[in-house]
């Protein structure tokens, strides 16, 4: 079994977590056909989850950081699907985000580049993907970044 993403993503110094838990009445993910839907991750590192409000507690590195968390989150939930084989794994499709916004920010997309730029530099080509970047009042938990996605797999 071919770990090639997973050396990229250490090359780049990250690792995956545990595919998080759903912490309500859904699933993580929906397979059909090749397409696997995974619902929304939030924002949080090992230290717990990353709350506030961009443009008004948080900075946009923060929410970069927090969008790429989302991503890290998207692809432990892959993982999982995969039967543990993220090489399985032949491109993203779409990424719909939601930032946690003052009502002044509109920032919102340098924000999720955070999630994609990640995508992109595992994957080349594979990473680039549609996305929406909404902003939010309010986002669960208080977090300040939540991504779901959608991708294909072989």
């Amino acid at each position: 079994m071919s770990r090639k993403i997973e050396e990229r993503l250490a090359a780049l110094g990250e690792s995956l977590p545990d595919a998080p838990a759903p912490a309500a009445n859904y699933v993580p993910f929906v397979r059909s056909g090749a397409l696997l839907h995974v619902s929304g991750q939030i924002s949080q590192d090992a230290d717990g989850l990353i709350v506030g409000k961009l443009g008004r507690d948080l900075e946009l590195a923060d929410g970069v950081r927090a969008a790429r968390r989302c991503a890290l989150s998207l692809l432990a939930q892959v993982r999982a699907a995969a039967d543990g084989d993220l090489d399985r794994l032949v491109r993203v499709v779409k990424l719909t985000a939601f930032v946690n916004s003052a009502p002044d920010f509109i920032d919102q997309p340098k924000v999720v580049n955070g999630a994609s730029d990640l995508m992109v530099e595992l994957l080349g080509d594979a990473g680039r993907h549609a996305r929406s970047a909404v902003g939010a009042g309010a986002l669960p938990l208080g977090v300040a970044v939540e991504i779901e996605g959608i991708f294909e797999l072989s």
